[in-house]
């Protein structure tokens, strides 16, 4: 990624001030929105989403000072996407979240304007077409993100795994190992989803993202969710600073269509 400027949440850095290091900001096709779920369009020729994420390839979760992320070895099509609007496959690169100070925000998408407490990005890219995740990321059609809302509910017994790993990586710039865990633990009964042509909703905010937001939400702990605001956005030798709010809010549709795979 070229020009590192330094981006956060913060009033200083934060969404509001992104546009002057990073003018893609006020693009046409930028990420997250607001799904009016009225105004999404029925579209029978979506396929259904294929998700193939039999071999836990995971390697490690890092704290990045902007979230919590686990990643994955993307050598080959063995954890990856398929179907849904897409003619390649998708291989998984990362995963990480989004979340509020409170439960009453958090996530980046809306669903008829109202948040959840946090969202879940599952991050991959077009293999096929691309030869790196940074070509692919550069390109209209290089990443596809499957984005899945957490609500507050019972203990999510899979997230106990992550939630429990969060103290290795409280501050920024950790990493530790963590193998073997699948995300399709992740992922509710239900694989309906709405789609739209969006971008990172982080800098540099490439406009390459072919957006799955899942309808159905799963659902965290009061407990396992409030792991995730121990987290830090700071290091170690820094004054400390909770890692929470760390979204950016929706942005202009600009004509673009939601489709959605499923009647309402």
């Amino acid at each position: 990624m070229t020009g590192h400027h330094s981006w956060g949440y913060g009033q200083a850095d934060g969404p509001s001030e992104w546009h002057k290091a990073y003018p893609i900001a006020q693009g046409n096709r930028q990420s997250p929105i607001d799904i009016d779920s009225a105004r999404a369009v029925y579209d029978p020729s979506l396929q259904p989403l294929v998700i193939s994420y039999e071999s836990c390839t995971s390697l490690s979760i890092s704290n990045t000072g902007h979230s919590v992320m686990v990643e994955f070895e993307d050598t080959d099509d063995r954890t990856a996407i398929s179907g849904g609007p897409f003619q390649n496959p998708f291989r998984l690169k990362q995963f990480h979240f989004h979340w509020g100070t409170t439960h009453s925000q958090g996530s980046e998408h809306t669903i008829d304007g109202k948040p959840f407490p946090s969202e879940l990005h599952l991050v991959h890219w077009n293999a096929r077409k691309y030869a790196t995740f940074g070509e692919a990321a550069a390109a209209p059609d290089g990443l596809a993100v499957v984005g899945v809302f957490l609500e507050i509910g019972k203990e999510h017994a899979s997230m106990n795994r992550l939630t429990d790993a969060l103290y290795m990586v409280k501050f920024k710039g950790t990493k530790a190992q963590f193998r073997g865990f699948n995300p399709k633990c992740l992922l509710p009964m239900s694989l309906d989803y709405w789609t739209y042509l969006g971008s990172l909703t982080t800098p540099p905010l490439n406009e390459s993202v072919t957006w799955i937001v899942l309808k159905e939400p799963i659902r965290i702990s009061v407990k396992q969710l409030e792991k995730f605001r121990m987290l830090l956005f700071t290091g170690e030798e820094d004054q400390r600073i909770q890692m929470a709010n760390n979204f950016r809010p929706p942005q202009p549709l600009k004509g673009r269509i939601v489709r959605a795979s499923f009647k309402a």
